[in-house]
């Protein structure tokens, strides 16, 4: 366990770091321009006070929060990664297999439902609502992914279309259950190419995250098995 948690430390630094230049290099422009917008709106409102930390410290800020959260990440799926030794099948396989349930279940079905927003965007007085929201999508996304791996497990000896077919419905349903949910209760205030331009580098940073952290830890694995053999 205690190598496993390494491989996780080592796996999810690289997907965070990976995650994290690209952010800074591509969404982070976006940001600055979201934060000039709200900036603007609050000067127009009457609000003079400075941001508690500069925009080149919030960048630097962002690197070091995604690298983090990488690490924090790999750890879980390292875990998890242990629990699923006992299941025969390629390792490098099983790497990009976790590492898609993970991105399914932890960054799409939340982003699906409730995309992530720029500056400017949401009321402090609802923050606790829309917290509460996105966990309830986070859930929904971990039991659709477990049903999934359950199905897939269940059907293994049946035919490719048949088992496909079974998985891919219990992914639409997961997406589909989150829109019983209520919606986000704020406006939005934001131009619309700059919203989805943010939003999609959001996701776009997520998922560098799991494929960097996935694929490294693959590699762990089979190195240390090529060592052994």
């Amino acid at each position: 366990m205690l190598l496993a948690l390494r491989r996780g430390v080592v796996a999810g630094a690289v997907g965070g770091l990976l995650a994290g230049l690209f952010g800074f290099l591509l969404a982070e422009p976006v940001m600055d321009r979201a934060v000039r917008l709200e900036s603007a709106g609050r000067l127009v409102a009457g609000d003079h006070s400075a941001e508690a930390f500069s925009r080149h410290t919030q960048h630097v800020g962002f690197v070091v929060a995604t690298l983090l959260t990488g690490v924090a990440l790999g750890v879980l799926y390292a875990v998890v990664a242990v629990l699923l030794e006992r299941v025969p099948g390629d390792p490098w396989r099983r790497a990009w297999q976790l590492g898609g349930a993970a991105f399914f279940a932890l960054t799409l079905v939340p982003f699906l439902r409730y995309p992530s927003n720029p500056p400017g965007v949401g009321d402090s007085a609802t923050i606790d609502q829309r917290s509460r929201l996105y966990l309830v999508s986070l859930l929904v996304g971990l039991v659709g992914a477990c049903t999934a791996a359950l199905v897939s497990r269940s059907l293994a000896d049946r035919a490719a279309p048949t088992r496909q077919l079974s998985i891919a419905g219990v992914l639409v349903a997961t997406v589909a259950l989150t829109f019983v949910l209520p919606s986000d209760p704020d406006p939005l205030t934001v131009p619309a190419g700059l919203l989805w331009t943010f939003r999609l580098l959001s996701l776009g940073t997520l998922l560098l995250l799991w494929v960097g952290l996935s694929a490294t830890y693959g590699l762990l694995v089979l190195r240390a098995r090529r060592t052994a053999g």
